[in-house]
């Protein structure tokens, strides 16, 4: 059949998956154009190393590398193979390296992978030429290997023309053109191209061709050091290109692979060197290609002495060629796809290295050809999750700068980013540091983990120290802030929540249809409220609340909630997202009525706002929005106001709550106690590849209405259920996980763990993990692999505090 006409901006190894899985599917009007000549047309493609390694705390990034094994192991060309089954090795040369690697290797059995950890004498019998006295371990993985990249293109856009796409290189891109903010075209120095779809796989130039449509990619080419060696004696006559696996000594920032009898060494501890879109030459002004920089010796110095340390051998060789090849980073170290939101019809596939190109491709082309991607969960990569801070060049700048120095260290689930910071701060951030708030950040605010003016409600409580890793960003004060707001009452600062207003004509009936519960209720009702794909997957949960006829404020999870609104409101239909301009505190626990009632004339009993309702009023001097909502499980409400008032607010609340010995509580409190609710987090417990019914929020979903966004596919999932969200307790009352951990069942690995606090009220950590639905059932025994541990759970049933809900409906 043929597709849309489709014209792809880049020939590297991402337009030329993108270009095959795209005809594949029966798009034949498919045209690739690059300023290049092909098959090395100049970006990074053209001078990658290659070297796929699987493994990764992110699911997604792993599953597009899986892929991209796959597809690459099943290419040739008249060349060779396109893939190297080498496998891969990382190796430890410090204590706490080891220990980082039974994490990864934690990951690997989540996700699928084959791995194992190995001995420093395993390590040399897999890498001779290893110095075994400098090697604690090793992790092996042996489905990794190189990635022919140049091959790679060749073949994939070999498979492309053959269905009759068509190729146009050396030709560059001079605009893309949009109608109504509709794509329409490509202008080109040798023509015109009609496009309904343009898809920017432009790599390094991607900021370039995605400001021809106004679109400010958060894209940054930074330069990383390659060398090769000359032989190296101990692969003297060797006549394969590698036999031994690409090896990575990440505690040196290093990585290498095997070309013949030489080395190529990629060296990541330089500083780092960002290259601006002026800076990036052309193919004729080139010397060697636009994305190759001439090599820096003294960067790469430290690289070398480090190297002829782990590999004796390399003494007897040097460096005999190298080069600064630029990549490309983002803030959050994750590619940038989708649909530009105000020029419909152009995509994105950016900042995608060799590793997960494949899986990319294939991405991109169930989402373009179907409307949604079936075969990966892409939430975190979505082009449009970045806030508008997050555009500033300075910002973009310093947050690619400080991923490419990071890019091999030991990262904490909890670690902050450290740049720049502070960014945006909260209207209660003086009175949080007068309390000695440990700061983390979340959303670009500076968030309260836990209050030191709290030290004093420790004593006396039973709260376990973790382990060391998990004792990193923490405190015993977490564990009695969460205690003391199931005793008496607490304030929480909810301020970095995304908040959105929905209004005008019409606004009722669109969101009526845009989410699964009810909307159209009575003005002052509170639903929570799922977003769903076309395939019934979750895009997001929401709450929704009524505040007027046409008039709702909703409780999403990012930016890329407010864009799927927009891109389906109808004309009309105001979506403003507020955030900025408004904050909010949770005023929670059993004394919360005692400190709110007494400062307002509004009526704040069961009766008069009861659970799931909202009203505005006056808190004192402050008008606030009130919604009897409660992430904790406690009695209280969220209350918004605008953030000129919101630290007159805050001491309102605190005044009156001296005498119920009100405390201010953080973050840390907080997913404690939602966890012992069961409360779901979107993007860390549920993503897009899961529906409501897996993931224990059917009840969101009001079958019963005549028709809603996603209906009929969610529908058809309910009774297909193989696997659920579970909630695990552990077994010994003083452990504790973090996430992201392997689930076992008889020696098996068979699910993984989502999110995961201790309970401080029930005395027990708890897990959320996605296990097969056969085991599932409450009683069943699990263990949990924890580093190099294994970590005996059960299912329990949730949740596991108050299933009455009587806490909070008092």
């Amino acid at each position: 059949m043929a597709g849309k006409r489709v014209v792809i901006i880049g020939a590297g190894v991402v337009g030329a998956a993108l270009a095959d899985e795209l005809t594949a599917r029966g798009w034949d009007e498919v045209t690739v154009v690059d300023k290049g000549a092909l098959p090395t047309p100049g970006g990074s493609s053209s001078h990658a190393p290659g070297l796929v390694f699987q493994t990764n705390g992110s699911r997604t990034m792993a599953e597009l590398a899986r892929y991209t094994v796959e597809k690459f192991s099943e290419l040739h060309t008249e060349e060779g193979p396109c893939f190297l089954p080498v496998g891969g090795l990382e190796v430890a040369t410090s204590p706490e390296r080891l220990a980082e690697l039974h994490r990864r290797a934690g990951w690997n059995a989540a996700w699928g992978i084959d791995c194992a950890i190995v001995s420093p004498q395993r390590c040399q019998e897999l890498w001779p030429m290893l110095d075994v006295s400098k090697v604690y371990g090793g992790l092996h993985v042996p489905g990794d290997g190189i990635a022919k990249a140049v091959r790679g293109v060749t073949a994939q856009l070999d498979r492309a023309v053959a269905r009759g796409a068509r190729l146009v290189e050396r030709t560059e891109v001079l605009d893309v053109h949009t109608e109504n903010g509709v794509v329409t075209g490509v202008s080109t120095d040798a023509g015109e191209l009609a496009a309904d779809v343009v898809v920017c796989c432009a790599g390094i130039w991607g900021p370039k061709v995605a400001a021809m449509v106004g679109l400010s990619l958060p894209l940054t080419p930074l330069a990383h050091q390659l060398a090769w060696t000359s032989q190296v004696p101990a692969n003297a006559g060797q006549r394969d290109e590698a036999v031994r696996p690409i090896l990575r000594n990440q505690d040196g920032d290093l990585y290498y692979r095997e070309r013949f009898d030489g080395l190529g060494i990629g060296y990541y501890g330089h500083r780092p060197m960002p290259v601006a879109q002026e800076g990036i030459l052309s193919c004729t002004e080139a010397e060697v290609m636009p994305s190759v920089h001439s090599f820096t010796e003294e960067d790469f110095a430290p690289a070398w002495e480090t190297t002829r340390g782990l590999l004796p051998a390399t003494a007897e060789a040097k460096i005999e060629e190298g080069i600064n090849g630029l990549f490309s980073f983002t803030p959050d170290d994750m590619p940038l796809l989708g649909e530009a939101p105000d020029a419909r019809g152009f995509w994105v596939a950016e900042s995608v290295w060799v590793t997960q190109s494949a899986g990319v491709g294939l991405a991109m082309a169930e989402w373009i050809t179907e409307g949604y991607c079936s075969s990966f969960d892409l939430h975190s990569c979505e082009l449009t999750r970045f806030d508008e801070y997050q555009l500033a060049p300075d910002y973009v700048l310093a947050r690619d700068c400080q991923n490419f120095a990071e890019v091999y260290d030991i990262k904490h689930p909890l670690q902050p980013m450290a740049e720049p910071r502070p960014l945006r701060v909260s209207p209660f951030h003086a009175r949080q540091e007068e309390l000695g708030g440990y700061f983390l950040e979340a959303h670009g605010f500076e968030r309260p983990q836990w209050y030191e003016a709290n030290a004093n409600l420790v004593e006396g409580r039973d709260i376990p120290v973790p382990n060391d890793w998990a004792a990193r960003y923490w405190s015993p004060i977490v564990g009695a802030e969460a205690q003391y707001t199931r005793e008496r009452v607490a304030l929480y600062d909810m301020t970095a929540l995304r908040r959105v207003m929905v209004t005008g004509p019409g606004s009722a009936e669109f969101l009526h249809y845009m989410a699964t519960g009810n909307v159209t209720r009575s003005v002052g009702s509170v639903g929570y409220n799922l977003l769903l794909d076309r395939d019934g997957g979750i895009r997001s949960d929401v709450t929704i609340a009524r505040l007027g006829r046409e008039e709702f404020q909703l409780g999403v999870n990012g930016h890329a909630d407010v864009d799927w609104l927009r891109g389906h409101a109808p004309q009309g239909v105001s979506i403003q997202d507020i955030t900025s301009g408004t904050c909010c505190l949770g005023l929670w626990g059993p004394l919360a009525r005692e400190v709110l009632q007494p400062l307002t004339t509004a009526d704040f009993s069961h009766e008069g706002l009861k659970f799931f309702r909202g009203k505005r009023a006056y808190i004192g001097n402050v008008p606030v929005t009130a919604l009897r909502l409660s992430y904790v499980g406690e009695l209280g409400w969220e209350l918004y106001t605008t953030a000129d008032l919101g630290l007159k607010l805050w001491d309102t609340l605190w005044e009156a709550g001296r005498e119920h010995g009100i405390i201010a509580a953080g973050r840390g409190a907080f997913n404690s106690l939602r966890l012992e609710k069961g409360y779901r987090s979107f993007g860390g417990d549920m993503g897009y590849e899961h529906d409501p019914w897996e993931a224990g929020v059917g009840f969101a979903v009001k079958e019963a209405k005549a028709e809603f966004f996603g209906k009929d596919a969610v529908l058809d999932r309910k009774d297909r259920v193989t696997r659920r969200l579970t909630c695990l307790t552990l077994d010994d009352p003083v452990e504790v996980v973090m996430g992201h951990e392997p689930v076992f069942h008889d020696g098996c690995a068979v699910g993984y763990v989502t999110s995961a606090a201790y309970g401080y009220t029930i005395g027990r950590g708890i897990a959320y993990a996605w296990l097969p639905a056969n085991l599932t059932e409450p009683g069943t025994s699990l263990s949990i692999r924890y580093f190099d541990r294994d970590v005996a759970a059960t299912v329990t049933e949730e949740p596991l505090l108050d299933p009455e809900m009587k806490r909070m409906r008092c």
